[in-house]
């Protein structure tokens, strides 16, 4: 549980909270404000800027992460509600030099363009797969669907998602 500690003055904006984080299997302790995003605490204090902000209100995916394996935008999620869970971004998928069966489709499938939706489409897409290593054509459009590639991109994001399935299907994920 996390605990006040009081700042310079009386202020509320002046307090901050201590709290205990799980990300990419590492554990952190932080203090921050009670306000803060999820995505400003990955990005800001611990340096994790492969997830990105975009629209900062939930709209674009660009922030997608995983808590307890499920996709969500971590600019939507106050920091303190994500203690006791388990946080994975984008950064966390490697294994060594080993990438995830998604990041190897997107390469092989040039699922990217500018790059910028890339972190948060892979993390849509392992969310998906984590639940359904099988998905239809269709569960994986309704999949991606929260999640905006200003480039254009669909049609290969598809297509690596389609290929990555198989992956997660066999079980070598």
């Amino acid at each position: 549980m996390f605990t006040m500690m009081k700042g310079k003055n009386d202020n509320s904006k002046d307090f901050k909270v201590r709290i205990e984080l799980r990300v990419n299997d590492a554990a952190y302790s932080l203090s921050v404000e009670p306000r803060r995003t999820l995505l400003d605490t990955l990005r800001e204090d611990l340096h994790l800027t492969g997830t990105k902000k975009g629209c900062d209100m939930g709209e674009c995916g660009a922030c997608t992460v995983q808590l307890d394996d499920k996709p969500v935008y971590s600019c939507l999620l106050l920091a303190v509600e994500c203690e006791g869970h388990d946080i994975q971004t984008i950064e966390g998928l490697t294994k060594g030099e080993k990438l995830d069966p998604i990041q190897e489709a997107f390469i092989e499938y040039d699922a990217h363009q500018c790059g910028f939706c890339t972190p948060g489409q892979i993390m849509a897409i392992r969310g998906l797969l984590k639940s359904n290593p099988d998905p239809t054509p269709e569960e994986i459009r309704v999949g991606l669907s929260g999640n905006i590639c200003r480039c254009g991109a669909y049609h290969r994001i598809l297509k690596a998602a389609a290929a990555a399935a198989q992956v997660y299907g066999e079980g070598d994920s």
